[in-house]
């Protein structure tokens, strides 16, 4: 009777919150619950993108063509080297919030003050080294046509085998561009007349006798590329002048990839903005004193679980879009 007693008294002190799961907080253990449910998303959202590439693998962009700039080194082909770079000041930022944990469990407010802010600066780096690589993306570099089909062609100087740009072999045409506006009651795609017209592009690409097209098409880990010949007819099913990219089109390639992109990479950066103002706020409680009155720097802990988790989906995501 005593024994019952005994076992139903630690059971009542188990249901009122007397033992903590694996030795782990209320807080600690919220954070890994929303860890795993936020690793799910992430999960479906690259498997997506992994079952589209594979769908359209002949003509998904190549990663090391796209992803070529590098700050401050403008027209230097420099493939992957700034986003390897981006990659390791966020994994270094893992190991700053480490030596912060470590540092609050030793009670050292000083040296919890120091890890942090280098954590939070390498978010902030890393938040505008994506900022950079989207608008380079946005913007675009060589520029290219899009025919009726919707295929990208882009152009490649034949002697050297190396991307041509539109600005610099187009021919300006001497002509009245006017703006369409609303009143005059027609569908238009912006309110502003290109830069550079398709004809201009067609007109330079006919005087300049080695310019050939490159297709979206891959084969052996590089683009078909046209004869002389091929290419004129090639052109001569374009519609519009491609530069840059959005949700819409793309001239490196197929469009998916660049809805993909949008997605995944700004729904980490999210991530990554979020843990910058979640370790701002932390910060600001170090710098007040709150954790050292409180006797533990668990809130450091609990956040830094956050950090590590955006730190490895990152991996992932470089790996997928990438390396791959």
């Amino acid at each position: 009777m005593e024994i019952q007693v005994a076992e139903s008294q630690e059971i009542k002190k188990d249901w009122e919150g007397g033992v903590k799961p694996l030795k782990a907080s209320y807080g600690k253990l919220m954070m890994w619950f929303f860890i795993v449910s936020d690793a799910l998303t992430f999960s479906g959202f690259l498997a997506s993108y992994g079952f589209t590439r594979f769908k359209h693998i002949t003509t998904w962009p190549i990663a090391d063509e796209v992803f070529t700039h590098f700050p401050f080194l403008h027209g230097v082909d420099a493939p992957m080297y700034y986003v390897a770079l981006m990659t390791f000041i966020l994994i270094f930022s893992s190991v700053t919030m480490v030596l912060a944990v470590d540092a609050g469990h030793h009670m050292n407010k000083k040296r919890v003050t120091l890890f942090m802010l280098l954590t939070i600066l390498g978010g902030l780096i890393f938040l505008g080294s994506q900022a950079w690589e989207w608008k380079n993306f946005i913007v675009g570099q060589y520029g290219a046509v899009e025919t009726r089909g919707g295929q990208i062609l882009q152009f490649v100087d034949g002697s050297t085998g190396k991307r041509a740009y539109i600005d610099d072999f187009s021919q300006e045409i001497q002509y009245n561009r006017i703006t369409q506006e609303n009143n005059q009651g027609i569908w238009f795609t912006g309110d502003e007349v290109p830069e550079i017209t398709l004809e201009e592009v067609k007109l330079g690409f006919i005087e300049n006798e080695n310019l050939l097209i490159r297709t979206e098409l891959i084969a052996e880990n590089e683009k078909h590329i046209l004869n002389r010949e091929e290419s004129i007819t090639k052109l001569n099913d374009a519609v519009r002048v491609v530069k840059g990219a959005n949700l819409v089109r793309n001239e490196y390639g197929n469009r998916l990839f660049a809805n993909y992109f949008f997605f995944i990479t700004g729904f980490h950066g999210f991530h990554v903005f979020s843990g910058v103002i979640i370790n701002l706020i932390i910060f600001v409680n170090i710098l007040l004193g709150t954790y050292q009155r409180r006797g533990h720097y668990e809130m450091v802990e609990k956040v830094g679980l956050y950090w590590h988790f955006v730190d490895l989906v990152w991996v992932f995501v470089f790996t997928f879009f990438y390396l791959v």
